[in-house]
């Protein structure tokens, strides 16, 4: 589905919060976005601009599902697999129009006080490289002018891409959930995320002129500048500011737009920003945990930023298993800070069964990996600013091996009792 025709769905299924009153770009969207975190939103009047705004889109687990048509429960073994067996995308000719190349004739948020400026947070750039092909993914972009953006550029994919001389790229606003996900995905150099989205479901892209760009609500055209500014302050997944850098300048050049096109506000630090940030690691941990041990199921916690803490369910084997999966969980995702592995009893989506498991399970003379000044997130605010250095825990859940099974089980009710036979 494309994004207008899940926001569609949405609405149909009775998910759409739908919101007449007029509104404002300034802190007063992203306010209502906070306080219906988790909830679809659709701005239907925002003040000063022609478009809507949709919002908390993709906040829950159950929504990416449906918007890629898949299981909540299957979710790390649909996208593993999409990662091992990519589908090149075909090309389509949907109909956009060519708008005003002007970034403040679109509904771009002002999401905090503390930002650096105007943010577009749902960005998906798309790059191509004679000899690596295309690359996908997130980048943020302060809004300096009205035709120039600051983006945030990690030492990866595109910042290779620049260094090879790239000069041109898509930005990407409005995106189907596949090609949200998947650009979230830190895929190895040369393996192109949209043909990982187009795994996931079917995904077209559009040529403009000569730049492939998945079919989205708007899609601007981007060119090197040379120049640099600083980016930030910006609120990220820990929902406190991030450091301000100096980063590149890029100018937008052309502006193509859907009729009726529907922008996408993602919320920074809010439920969908962490779903895609997070979500997407957990397969790259389950595939590490299960190289030394039989691993059921990963779960990136929202409590722990949905980057910083980790669980990992496996069905213990031998006496050594669960710190086998704390360090291959580690290897899995590098920026994780906390890690705790539990038996397969304990539902890793309770976070009372998983503290139940720490309380009744762990013995911290016995059970605890800590791993001392090890290189960690930038997001993370404790870590060593300088370094970024930071010290990691991993916690052993499991049952001890030297000890019967029986004495860590919970009992269940010797009766069964059906409660329509005694309340009415």
């Amino acid at each position: 589905m494309l994004f207008r025709d899940f926001v569609d769905k949405l609405d149909k299924s009775g998910k759409l919060v739908k919101i007449n009153k007029p509104v404002s770009i300034k802190y007063e969207i992203a306010s209502i976005m906070k306080k219906l975190d988790g909830q679809p939103v659709l701005f239907e009047n925002v003040q000063g601009f022609a478009y809507k705004i949709a919002a908390n889109v993709i906040s829950t687990r159950d929504l990416l599902a449906e918007g890629i048509g898949a299981r909540k429960e299957d979710m790390i073994g649909v996208i593993a697999n999409a990662i091992d067996n990519p589908r090149q995308p075909k090309i389509a000719k949907p109909e956009y129009q060519e708008i005003a190349c002007d970034l403040t004739k679109l509904p771009i948020l002002t999401y905090y006080k503390e930002d650096g400026g105007p943010y577009i947070a749902s960005a998906i750039v798309v790059a191509q490289d004679k000899e690596y092909g295309i690359n996908s993914s997130f980048h943020r972009m302060m809004v300096i002018s009205k035709n120039e953006a600051v983006m945030r550029i990690l030492q990866r994919h595109l910042d290779e891409y620049l260094k090879r001389g790239l000069k041109k790229f898509a930005i990407c606003i409005g995106n189907p959930t596949q090609v949200l996900l998947a650009s979230a995905i830190s895929a190895e150099l040369g393996k192109s995320e949209l043909s990982i989205a187009n795994s996931l479901s079917e995904t077209n892209l559009v040529d403009f002129e000569g730049m492939l760009a998945p079919e989205s609500e708007f899609v601007l055209i981007g060119e090197v500048t040379g120049k640099t500014a600083k980016e930030g302050p910006f609120l990220d997944l820990t929902e406190t500011p991030d450091i301000v850098r100096e980063q590149q300048v890029f100018r937008i050049t052309k502006i193509y737009a859907k009729k009726g096109a529907i922008f996408h506000g993602l919320l920074p630090g809010g439920f969908e920003h962490k779903i895609l940030m997070g979500l997407p690691r957990e397969p790259t941990i389950f595939r590490e945990v299960s190289k030394v041990c039989t691993c059921k199921n990963v779960l990136i916690t929202p409590g722990g930023c949905s980057w910083l803490h980790g669980l990992v369910q496996i069905i213990k084997k031998t006496p050594d298993d669960g710190k086998k999966a704390i360090e291959a969980a580690f290897k899995g995702h590098p920026s994780m800070k906390h890690v705790v592995v539990v038996d397969d009893d304990i539902d890793i989506y309770n976070p009372n069964d998983v503290e139940w498991a720490i309380a009744t399970r762990f013995q911290a003379d016995k059970n605890i990996v800590i791993k001392p000044k090890e290189k960690g997130s930038s997001l993370d605010p404790s870590s060593n600013l300088q370094t970024r250095e930071t010290a990691k825990v991993g916690i052993d859940a499991t049952i001890p091996s030297d000890r019967k099974k029986s004495d860590f089980k919970r009992l269940e009710p010797s009766f069964k009792v059906d409660l329509k036979n005694y309340i009415k």
